[in-house]
């Protein structure tokens, strides 16, 4: 989580859930044929239902979400801005996991409009689901040791079940179940019928939202946390092998010791699967360094050195509402006939959520975290997501200026494969696998150090730049050409 490749295998699975979907679904969906001036003012109509030009905004903002994500996780070690809040507090790396699950629930009734029957739509949601539950174990359960380590394997008495594309996973199986189950088919546009006529046309979806959200509060503030132990897996530590015991006997407590949600996780999941590099390594309690890693203080308390699942069963549940709010504003893009009436509903609610959640954390009431997916983070991330598309679909799909934002749209055309050679590092762990005198001597290494390294002369600048154009920048490149020659990895 704190930078390098050990965040890759975690933000970096996020990329498969926006690549989940066949290329060709994106469909912009209102009626028979294109307005007769697509580039005409603000009242100009989007390309009708039937329509074959893809939604690009969608590709564009996917792409440029795994384009962030491959940037924290690369260069996010040196840059502390970039990588993870070590608890409190939202840094760049924080907007992926969100957008991600945005960008899920966008896609979801472009998809699902076009299959009418509910049990053959309940059936590819479900294989998706599995799916994604296989890579993301596979990928993210410990079994993959890419790029750093030419080893492969987990000791299953310690494999992590939860992670991103697990995350993803069940908040795409319960809001696509939930969009099957409410959807009405004889719903027409509604472009004419008022500002909260799509939130009337779904108000079941939005009151299961609203259970989701108490249900989280209420197990968050509720539950009592008593004190634990746990047993020191870090070899390098001074304490290795020892039981060390944290005190808590509280409740509705958001420290990171003492909250509800690791309790849940590991009372459910055991210690023993949980996430052993929690980004609160890095906490002002526990190193000096902070926000850097660094080693322990003397005196840094027993938790610092304990596992953390920020990916875990009831931060997972309240993160379904990223994606139920992502659901919101792909129903304002199938029943919107206007560029400008979905823009002007869009930005609306994209402010509205940034500014109520901003208000949640300054006035101390509920604060940013990410690790606890609390509500003032999903509503700051879910209304950055919202402003970010909005802008992003004016520039592509009404201004058109198709060739700046081209790069971005081929990643986000073929997210899976970028996610899995370039931000799970198996590309470089195949390059490294082929060394020369010593599994540190590959063309990676000799890549960064003499093209990147010796060049800038600064260890931070050089890993900045690497990233940026060793791995975004070569990755768009061969999305590009894949693209061109038709060829996508799609779950």
């Amino acid at each position: 989580m704190d930078g390098g490749q050990s965040v890759a295998k975690r933000h970096g699975a996020a990329a498969a859930a926006g690549a989940e979907e066949d290329p060709d679904r994106h469909r912009a969906p209102s009626p028979a044929h294109e307005a007769a001036d697509d580039h005409d003012d603000g009242d100009k109509k989007a390309p009708r239902r039937g329509s074959n030009r893809r939604v690009a905004s969608l590709d564009v903002f996917r792409g440029l979400t795994v384009a962030l994500m491959i940037l924290v996780d690369g260069a996010g070690g040196e840059w502390p801005v970039i990588g993870h809040a070590p608890w409190h507090g939202c840094n760049l790396a924080d907007f992926v996991m969100p957008f991600f699950l945005f960008i899920v629930g966008m896609a979801i009734p472009l998809s699902l409009k076009r299959i009418p029957d509910r049990g053959r739509a309940v059936r590819r949601v479900v294989i998706r689901t599995l799916k994604l539950l296989f890579w993301g174990i596979l990928l993210q359960g410990g079994y993959s040791h890419a790029p750093d380590e030419l080893t492969y394997g987990v000791d299953m008495k310690h494999i992590r079940w939860c992670g991103i594309l697990q995350r993803i996973a069940l908040a795409y199986l319960v809001v696509a179940v939930i969009e099957i189950a409410t959807k009405d088919a004889r719903v027409q546009d509604q472009s004419s019928s008022g500002f909260f006529s799509i939130f009337r046309l779904y108000l079941s979806q939005w009151i299961v939202a609203c259970c989701i959200l108490l249900i989280y509060l209420s197990l968050v503030y509720g539950i009592y946390v008593p004190d634990w132990e746990f047993t020191v897996r870090n070899v390098d530590s001074p304490n290795y092998g020892k039981v060390l015991t944290v005190t808590c006997g509280t409740r509705g407590n958001l420290s990171p010791p003492c909250n509800a949600v690791g309790y849940i996780d590991r009372k459910i999941l055991g210690i023993n699967h949980l996430y052993q590099k929690p980004a609160w390594r890095r906490h002002r309690d526990c190193t000096d360094d902070s926000p850097h890693e660094g080693p322990f203080k003397r005196d840094a308390p027993a938790w610092c050195a304990s596992p953390f699942e920020p990916e875990g069963l009831l931060s997972s549940f309240s993160a379904v509402l990223s994606t139920i709010i992502g659901v919101h504003y792909g129903h304002l893009l199938v029943h919107m006939k206007s560029h400008m009436d979905r823009l002007k509903q869009w930005v609306t609610m994209g402010v509205a959520l940034l500014l109520l959640g901003i208000i949640l954390h300054f006035s101390h009431a509920i604060p940013l975290n990410k690790q606890l997916y609390t509500l003032s983070y999903i509503c700051v991330t879910a209304g950055a997501a919202g402003i970010v598309f909005s802008m992003l679909y004016f520039l592509e799909d009404v201004v058109r200026l198709r060739y700046v934002f081209a790069p971005l749209r081929w990643v986000g055309m073929n997210a899976m494969l970028v996610y899995v050679m370039a931000a799970a590092g198996i590309f470089e762990g195949f390059l490294n696998g082929w060394y020369y005198d010593g599994t540190n001597n590959t063309l990676v290494y000799w890549v960064r150090k003499h093209v990147f390294v010796q060049v800038w002369h600064s260890e931070r600048v050089a890993i900045l730049l690497y990233v940026l154009v060793a791995q975004i920048l070569l990755w768009a490149l061969l999305a590009g050409l894949l693209h061109r020659a038709g060829v996508y990895w799609k779950l």
